[in-house]
């Protein structure tokens, strides 16, 4: 998708604008502007791949303002619409590209759009559809049973990448009845909005509510969505709004963490889907293991799905796992082999957890927290030292087995 931020006064042809671009499935309406006066610094701020400007509510400013546009940002095109022939032929001589003559209708927006964008990207596809420019990394963590850990990893995965200033990263809770991912970390913003906010809204969707529906941990730059604040609100969250909020995400954040339910519902199936990753976390236990199996069977009825799953062990070396279950026969017992081991440190997860921060502020050098770094240099294949050596309690990918 290819962001477009609009600017008309005229709230009539503004949300007539907005109409036809929700209909209109390569482009994301990134902004819109009720002012001439601020859309400047929403480009500066935020540059799309296409800023529209309407003429009509007032031709002077409208064309002072593309004046502008074109100075500050000579690369970007500038479509205008209006009435007035002779307005549309001196936005043309200030700046603008491209032009449209009201009443727009679909067909007519197509063309412009596939147009202005298709020469300003490289080109697109024969259906009209632009390549993204960027691309984004999507992780669904999925527990093989309640306990074993995995909105814990969840959290601390999503904070370790974080912690990397080449990231934006954004974590979503999709345990939507009983989630709790929010409580993991002091988050400040968003206290009443949650992903049921923007299910209800999910046709009128801006960039800009979806960035206010983000609570924001300050000191790693992680963004969280969080769960219906009320259980009543978990039917109003259908498959379909999980994809549309995760692919408009993957245009602003570099890095998407899931954390599904262990209901495997509809949505949960839904983010498996959309992964590039799929961390299955289990424990060296009967139960955990038993469960991984059944998963890898249920899930292997959907093409494409089993080869994404990465398990991984939980707690290894505590005191609770079930005696006589090594990782060689907990291999033979689920037929694939165990990508990564993280090892038990109860206490300094808990302690992170009551304190509100995630591993890498409150204990950065503990061995839990130093797996968690291994597994995501292994998730993108980086082979570092650390991340081979795995620490107590549990080894890395290429680590000691048995």
């Amino acid at each position: 998708m290819q962001r477009v931020a609009i600017v008309d006064p005229t709230e009539s042809t503004r949300e007539s604008l907005r109409t036809l671009l929700l209909g209109v499935d390569f482009v994301w309406l990134d902004n819109e502007c009720a002012r001439y006066e601020y859309f400047a610094d929403v480009i500066r701020d935020n540059p799309p791949e296409l800023a529209i400007v309407a003429l009509d509510a007032d031709k002077g400013k409208a064309l002072t303002l593309i004046q502008q546009l074109a100075v500050e940002h000579p690369a970007l095109p500038i479509l205008t619409i209006s009435h007035d022939h002779q307005a549309l032929l001196q936005s043309l001589q200030k700046g603008a590209k491209y032009f449209l003559t009201h009443p727009v209708g679909l067909q007519d927006i197509l063309s412009a759009l596939r147009r202005a964008l298709g020469e300003h990207s490289g080109g697109g596809t024969a259906s009209g559809r632009i390549t993204q420019n960027t691309t984004s990394s999507v992780i669904a963590v999925l527990g093989s049973r309640g306990g074993v850990g995995t909105t814990t990893i969840g959290v601390n995965l999503a904070a370790t990448l974080a912690a990397d200033p080449n990231h934006a990263v954004a974590l979503i809770d999709l345990d939507l009845a009983l989630g709790d991912a929010d409580i993991s970390l002091e988050v400040s913003g968003s206290e009443n909005i949650s992903i049921a906010d923007l299910a209800h809204n999910i046709e009128r969707l801006d960039m800009n509510f979806l960035r206010r529906a983000l609570a924001k941990h300050e000191p790693t730059g992680l963004s969280i969505l969080r769960h219906p604040l009320e259980i009543g609100q978990v039917g109003l969250i259908h498959e379909q709004h999980v994809e549309r909020i995760v692919n408009l995400l993957k245009m602003s954040y570099t890095h998407l963490i899931l954390d599904l339910s262990k209901g495997l519902n509809p949505t949960d199936l839904t983010g498996l889907r959309l992964a590039d990753q799929i961390l299955l976390v289990a424990q060296l236990e009967l139960a955990s293991l038993r469960n991984v199996v059944r998963l890898l069977h249920c899930l292997g009825g959907e093409e494409g799905l089993v080869e994404k799953i990465r398990v991984v062990i939980n707690r290894q070396g505590a005191d609770t796992i079930e005696e006589g279950i090594s990782i060689k026969k907990a291999e033979e017992v689920i037929g694939k082999p165990i990508f990564w081991q993280i090892p038990n440190e109860s206490k300094a997860v808990i302690g992170a957890r009551v304190a509100g921060h995630p591993l890498i502020k409150y204990a950065p050098r503990s061995a839990v927290q130093k797996s968690l770094s291994g597994l995501v240099d292994a998730m993108y294949g980086k082979t570092t030292a650390s991340s081979n050596k795995g620490s107590k309690g549990g080894w890395g990918l290429f680590g000691k087995r048995g």
